[in-house]
């Protein structure tokens, strides 16, 4: 059994949403570091803004986000989501990751050139380096947009959805890879519908209609929530 970490991030009484449209409802909850934590939820309870808010990519319009990590995080958007037309290949994409560091477009140093090669040896896609992301399957882009978010070497990783639409094997593969990278001490908050990715988690939170449903260890909040429905 874990023993409690320290929260790598904190919500207080948070609100948050587009503009005149408020998605969560004074949210307060502890994502545990260096742990994997799923967020569980039916489409419009607000994940994806809750990913938002973490990422920084959307301001809370009331309470607080407190985070114990110091570097930027590093969101995945659903492979589904990226354009069918952008014109760069695997190798291009997964550098992208190091723009955190170096600024976009400015020249990758060496040691910024081996981070990305072992992003995609790590995702098994460096044999597709010079292939477009518009010839690539679902799992195959889905794999090079984790390999460029591991390149960014963030301390907080966050996942919209990861595996939804891929292959059993694919979606083996990326779960196998986020719990790797919460073994070498990244926070990793991931979106998912499924119950059996939100089981191999080490922390859930559930959100109904924008508000927390339920917060502590899977296998609890889970089957709280399935006798809920009964």
């Amino acid at each position: 059994m874990h023993n409690s970490p320290t929260p790598a991030v904190r919500l207080d009484a948070l609100t948050a949403g587009y503009r005149s449209q408020t998605v969560l409802h004074e949210i307060t909850a502890e994502i545990p570091a260096g742990r994997v934590t799923a967020l569980v939820g039916p489409n419009g309870s607000g994940k994806s803004t809750l990913l938002g808010v973490l990422a920084g990519v959307i301001r809370p319009a009331a309470g607080t986000v407190e985070r114990s990590g110091a570097r930027r995080p590093a969101l995945v958007v659903q492979h589904s989501g990226v354009p069918a037309t952008l014109p760069i290949t695997v190798r291009e994409t997964v550098a992208m990751g190091r723009w955190a560091h170096r600024g976009p477009w400015q020249r990758l140093t060496r040691g910024d050139r081996a981070v990305v090669r072992d992003c995609m040896d790590r995702m098994g896609i460096a044999a597709l380096a010079d292939r477009r992301l518009t010839d690539l399957s679902g799992g195959q882009r889905q794999r090079t947009l984790l390999a460029r978010a591991l390149a960014q070497e963030s301390d907080l990783l966050l996942l919209d959805e990861p595996t939804t639409g891929l292959d059993i094997e694919a979606q083996q593969e990326i779960s196998r890879t986020l719990r790797e990278t919460a073994a070498a001490g990244v926070t990793v908050v991931h979106a998912t519908h499924d119950r059996t990715e939100a089981l191999d988690a080490d922390h859930c939170v559930v959100l109904r209609e924008g508000a927390v449903a339920g917060v502590g260890l899977p296998h609890d909040v889970m089957n709280a929530r399935a006798a809920g429905r009964n």
